[in-house]
């Protein structure tokens, strides 16, 4: 699979204290399926919109890498140097919550504030 196009929505997740919970709501909530994603002693998900499709978003557990995100719907925006685009968010007003960090060879990313408040996670690619 190729990496998302920079400047792109290249993924979408949730991050809660129980996943396995929220999982069980919006695959009640809107249909999907899950997949599990093993994280070393427990499980994340990948949602599905049929058991044959590709993933839409996931839902983790606030542990590991994703212990310091807020719970909500978080995007992902691929960005082509993420170190570039931290210098221009901070110097925009806007604040990094979190990281940058390497996210298992996928590549690096880190989450950010921006100046009204609204929070997103910027992602680089591995080369």
């Amino acid at each position: 699979m190729s990496p998302p196009q920079v400047g792109t929505i290249g993924w979408i997740d949730l991050t809660v204290p129980n996943a396995a919970e929220i999982r069980d709501f919006y695959q009640g909530v809107t249909g999907w399926s899950a997949s599990e994603v093993p994280m070393g002693g427990y499980s994340d998900f990948c949602m599905l919109p049929a058991p044959d499709a590709a993933p839409v978003a996931g839902i983790c557990h606030a542990r590991g890498i994703n212990a310091d995100l807020p719970p909500q719907w978080l995007i992902y925006i691929t960005v082509a140097n993420l170190d570039g685009s931290i210098a221009r968010c901070v110097e925009l007003g806007g604040q990094v919550l979190v990281g940058p960090k390497e996210l298992g060879g996928q590549g690096r990313l880190c989450v950010i504030r921006d100046p009204a408040g609204a929070v997103a996670a910027l992602f680089e690619p591995s080369q």
